[in-house]
């Protein structure tokens, strides 16, 4: 689940095309993805839609001044985290106070010496890589090793806008050890946590796109993208079937099952909304549970309200 080693992306926006071509030939032997503005409005847009780990951004720009610009970048969630190095031919040092106060890692004066601007890029890549590991494994649940619930959150708040923006199908799933309370008092928290353990590895081991995450307590989500209700149940049901066949060393007398609820955007009202969808999947869990749990129900079209 660790992070995976990606190409960073640099975003230059600068209204000289002459400073464009210096540095896409200065850097094009950096590991490094390089795209260019040469408009405020343009690199405001950009910014936003390739989320970069960089941004160089002029000072000097018509229409709104990078101080603007950054001021911008730093109101909207979705850009507010992106380094941004200002760049300015005026080496005045209220400009450069102005722009660190703003937000800016950086501040660099033109010309600008290549081997400088190397070095201060990669020393900007080098916090944004530590603030993604440590924003990363914060969103991580120490005991299971899943996504939490506060990434749960977020992740299907993100998935649910790109389902509903490409018409493409989204399923949600909660899982609940069943009687696990009376496991712990039967058999103590210790085997408590090795279930839940085993559990999280059983879910961490299906599909690369499965989003598996902790709920809360023995309770569990998983987002499924691109996944109709059909595919997820019978997805789902390769999770129980796992978890039932499972055996204990620690305790071989053991048997431990999972209930499962599952719902898709078919069954939410239109717009769909992640509170719909999740509540539509809970119901449905409580249907499996009141069936005899160890068994995986489909929600029904959900009447609750937003």
């Amino acid at each position: 689940m660790m992070m995976q080693p990606s190409v960073p992306k640099l975003l230059a926006i600068d209204d000289s095309e002459l400073i464009h071509r210096l540095l896409r030939l200065r850097l094009q032997n950096e590991r490094i993805e390089m795209h260019s503005a040469t408009s405020s409005l343009e690199g405001l847009r950009m910014a936003s839609e390739l989320k970069p780990d960089v941004i160089l951004l002029d000072v000097d720009m018509p229409q709104m001044d990078g101080f603007e610009l950054i001021s911008r970048l730093k109101a909207n969630p979705e850009t507010q985290d992106i380094a941004v190095i200002f760049v300015s031919a005026a080496n005045d040092p209220g400009n450069r106070v102005r722009g660190l106060d703003l937000g800016a890692v950086d501040f660099i004066s033109k010309p600008f010496d290549i081997v400088e601007l190397k070095a201060r890029l990669r020393s900007a890549l080098r916090v944004q890589h530590l603030i993604a590991i440590l924003a990363q494994k914060a969103q991580i649940d120490g005991l299971s090793g899943l996504w939490n619930r506060t990434y749960f959150d977020q992740r299907l708040t993100a998935e649910l806008s790109e389902a509903v923006r490409y018409g493409r199908p989204l399923t949600v799933v909660l899982a609940d050890i069943d009687h696990f309370k009376d496991t712990n008092d039967r058999y103590g928290h210790l085997f408590g946590d090795v279930v839940i353990e085993r559990f999280s590895t059983i879910l961490g081991g299906g599909r690369v796109s499965d989003i598996p995450c902790r709920y809360g307590g023995e309770e569990f989500a998983i987002i499924l993208p691109n996944t109709t209700m059909v595919e997820a149940v019978d997805v789902t049901d390769r999770y129980r079937q796992q978890l039932e066949s499972a055996t204990w060393p620690e305790q071989p007398s053991a048997t431990i099952t999972a209930s499962f609820g599952v719902s898709d955007l078919s069954v939410c009202d239109h717009p769909p909304t992640t509170k719909l969808l999740c509540a539509a999947a809970d119901q449905a869990l409580y249907s499996a549970k009141q069936a005899g749990r160890n068994r995986v129900k489909a929600a029904e079209r959900t009447t609750v309200s937003r």
